[in-house]
């Protein structure tokens, strides 16, 4: 009896490390966002603990990072293993175009939402359209931002030179709504979902009445240069704090993305959890209802990962 009692302890015991062994998180995932005043951020966050949650061998975290064209430096030189990027930015760092010396080894996981373009002054700045940005102080985004990106080519549209016809300043989402508040701009470029927390904020506070410029118009120009990476689109009236109507604006998508090495597993696994636990996604930013099968099939000009490629075929979508 003793022997066995022995015999069922050790098993037990054995049972039990396996058990434990098993569960270890072996596999350290970091995911590249973007300026704590944005969307990147809050939802690399929360992605990070879907992931940790969901998927027993992994451990996720989410750093602050510039965003987008730092973020497709990071994943390709494996200094971090998913970034959220916008796909005009994905699209330079693929072919080696625009900011980047060469191609970058880098896929699609998923086509996240769309990314709007947010041109932010205020009431009293004398700016009702892009034109009145000329002699003003203007933030066109972060250094290595896709903000910079886009924002030099929406005014690259409306033949504004940000370095001849405005001063320009370089600052992130929580930055620019800082500085515009304090006095130190007139207006600032924001590409990011929507709402984005820093422009609510800017929209809420006492004495200060927000004004968004149309800029819709300036797409087909964007398009005939840089392709059909752009899309025009529009800011619903009442997204934010005393905006009252519809802003046309230019459009482009967001993309999670990871290096090309990817175990096919590990893909698979994090496109099958964010999609599948998409509700906790939701709980922690509403722009995560974007996150739709639909997109996926046309939404990202970068080709994606093999195990993304291999759930999305499971769900009856044929990625290009």
């Amino acid at each position: 009896m003793r022997r066995l009692f022995v015999f069922i302890v050790i098993g037990a015991l054995v049972l039990g490390l396996s058990t434990a062994w098993a569960q270890q998180k072996n596999v350290r995932l970091s995911i590249a966002t973007g300026g704590t005043g944005g969307v990147y951020y809050p939802l690399g966050g929360g992605m990070a603990n879907v992931l940790s949650k969901y998927i027993p061998y992994a451990d996720a975290t989410a750093e602050v990072t510039s965003a987008s064209v730092d973020n497709c430096l990071l994943v390709g030189a494996k200094k971090a293993d998913m970034a959220l990027i916008m796909a005009d930015v994905g699209w330079d760092a693929y072919t080696g175009k625009g900011k980047f010396k060469g191609k970058l080894p880098i896929t699609t996981l998923a086509v996240l939402y769309p990314n709007t373009m947010h041109v932010v002054t205020l009431e009293g700045k004398g700016i009702e359209k892009m034109s009145d940005l000329k002699g003003k102080r203007v933030s066109t985004g972060s250094p290595g931002s896709g903000t910079e990106v886009k924002g030099l080519r929406v005014l690259e549209a409306y033949g504004l030179d940000p370095d001849k016809d405005m001063t320009r300043d370089r600052l992130g989402a929580a930055e620019s709504a800082g500085a515009i508040k304090d006095g130190k701009i007139d207006a600032y470029f924001w590409d990011g979902g929507i709402p984005t927390a820093s422009i609510t904020d800017l929209g809420a506070t006492p004495g200060v009445k927000l004004k968004l410029i149309n800029h819709g118009d300036g797409v087909a120009k964007m398009r005939e240069k840089y392709g059909p990476l752009y899309v025009k689109g529009s800011i619903p009236p009442n997204s934010y704090p005393g905006q009252d109507q519809k802003i046309e604006i230019a459009v482009v998508w967001n993309l999670l993305i990871c290096n090309a090495d990817m175990d096919e597993k590990v893909a698979y696994d994090i496109v099958k959890t964010l999609f599948e636990k998409k509700p906790d996604l939701i709980a922690v930013h509403k722009i995560a209802a974007e996150l739709v099968y639909e997109s996926q099939a046309d939404g990202s000009p970068v080709s994606f990962h093999p195990g993304a490629v291999k759930y999305f075929k499971e769900k009856g979508i044929n990625i290009k």
